[in-house]
């Protein structure tokens, strides 16, 4: 089941590190079978607020991810970031094949019966 690393990063004053971090971090994940889905693109706010960008990475699954979060090559290149980019990142496996969301509906109906 894949997992994705999402991130929510807030606007940065330019700093030389920055370009060298999106440089290098291709050839940290890409060892762990991940890949971009979303990087330098605008997004369009339709509730809410979300300033800044966002970023979402794709890994075969949460075992990888966590391994390339941990990876000492991506540990040498992630202060070139987090000195000068504020935001919250995090890890999270997406649904199996064939997730009805309906069963999960259920699943609550049934829970929230059971406390009343």
């Amino acid at each position: 089941m894949p997992a994705y690393v999402i991130g929510h990063l807030q606007e940065a004053a330019p700093h030389p590190e920055i370009p060298e971090y999106i440089e290098r971090i291709s050839g940290t994940f890409e060892p762990y079978g991940g890949r971009f889905l979303v990087h330098a693109a605008q997004h369009e706010v339709k509730e809410g607020s979300w300033p800044g960008h966002v970023v979402v990475i794709e890994f075969p699954g949460m075992e990888e991810a966590r391994a390339w979060w941990d990876s000492a090559a991506y540990q040498e290149i992630a202060p070139l970031r987090s000195r000068h980019i504020v935001g919250d990142i995090i890890l999270v496996p997406g649904v199996p094949e064939g997730y009805d969301p309906a069963a999960t509906a259920k699943a609550m109906r049934e829970g929230m019966a059971e406390q009343c």
